[in-house]
């Protein structure tokens, strides 16, 4: 994350950039996945726009840092009042947008100050956030440096109208579109497919040593006609080697993978990032993994496969609108431990309806 951010300012002084220039900032990955289809279409309708992607965490740029749509992509520089004043001096924007939960003081005031309009897209906000505890306050005075908000949902549009701001559209989240995509045109995975061999598998979706705490007994249970995909969030080799340590059963690292045997190993453990949206589909269910420590990861990449999806029981959980949505419906289910993903995977197992 430091010596990502070095040399910040002569990467910008070199950029050449045409046309209007909109910038987006990103938290990591999963914000850049809301933002992404945004992007897209403003290079579909204005293609003499120049896109300007910043990221904070390294989980972020250092997958996208080649983001094809984006002329320019780049850590944000820690927030301060020189070094905001700075880089927005260099890049001179026409217009700022931050993604979901993105607030940084100096950066906001100093897009207000100098007039650029800026958004918040696919916000979501909850009472007892510190924007609403005071009237005054620094956390509220970031909200006036928005033109405007484009919420996930109701209760955040009521939030913003009750204190003040009514400069708010309920406009869902943008990765609804991402993943509805990706759903339409997924990627195959032969290796995936060879593994499956017309067995029931659930794919673990960036799962963390909390998750397969209540996770490996299963995976080395005897009796569980089950096979598992497993892709965890961290893929450092020392990672790879702590997860492989916890399984009792066949398994193989999708980079080494033997083609003759791999149909008879049980797990299959993902030792690459990129391909975890398309391996939902190779899934009779999914457990997702985050909810146990920071934060559920996503699981809407599951879900627009038609996929039933486990997660952690977790104090976060209520952050995510698409989580609650899913459990109240029945097509999620919150788990504490290894007995209740039993109990889940056997009764969506026995009834056929059900799964479905």
């Amino acid at each position: 994350m430091v010596k990502g951010r070095k040399g910040w300012r002569n990467k910008l002084k070199g950029q050449v950039f045409t046309g209007k220039k909109i910038w987006f900032h990103c938290a990591s990955l999963g914000e850049f996945e809301q933002g992404r289809p945004l992007i897209e279409v403003i290079k579909k309708k204005y293609p003499n726009y120049s896109i300007i992607l910043t990221f904070f965490s390294p989980s972020g740029y250092e997958i996208k840092k080649g983001f094809e749509l984006a002329d320019c992509v780049c850590y944000l520089p820690f927030d301060g009042k020189n070094a905001s004043r700075e880089f927005i001096s260099l890049l001179q924007p026409d217009m700022a947008i931050f993604i979901k939960y993105e607030f940084w003081y100096y950066y906001l005031s100093e897009l207000k100050k100098r007039e650029i309009p800026t958004f918040s897209i696919s916000a979501i906000f909850r009472p007892e956030q510190q924007f609403f505890k005071k009237k005054e306050n620094f956390f509220r005075e970031m909200l006036t440096c928005f033109n405007h908000f484009f919420v996930q949902n109701e209760l955040s549009k009521e939030l913003l109208i009750n204190h003040g701001f009514n400069n708010v559209t309920v406009s869902g989240d943008t990765r609804f579109d991402r993943v509805r995509e990706i759903c339409s045109n997924p990627q195959k995975i032969e290796l995936a497919n060879d593994f499956k061999n017309n067995e029931k598998v659930m794919v673990i979706g960036s799962s963390w040593p909390e998750d397969m705490e209540i996770l490996l007994p299963l995976i080395n249970a005897v009796d569980l006609n089950l096979k598992f995909i497993i892709a965890p969030h961290e893929i450092e080799d020392s990672k790879i080697a702590r997860l492989c340590s916890g399984i009792r059963v066949d398994f193989q690292l999708f980079s080494k993978a033997n083609l003759k045997t791999l149909p008879q190993s049980k797990v299959l453990i993902i030792d690459n990032i990129g391909m975890l949206s398309s391996l939902y589909q190779y899934g009779e269910i999914a457990y997702i993994g985050g909810a146990f420590g920071e934060g559920l990861h996503n699981i809407l990449e599951a879900a627009t496969f038609g996929k039933p999806i486990i997660f952690g029981k977790g104090k976060e959980n209520i952050k995510y609108q698409e989580a609650t949505d899913l459990v109240r419906r029945g097509g999620a289910f919150e788990v504490t431990d290894s007995d209740e993903i039993r109990s889940v995977i056997s009764t969506l197992f026995s009834n056929d309806t059900k799964l479905e």
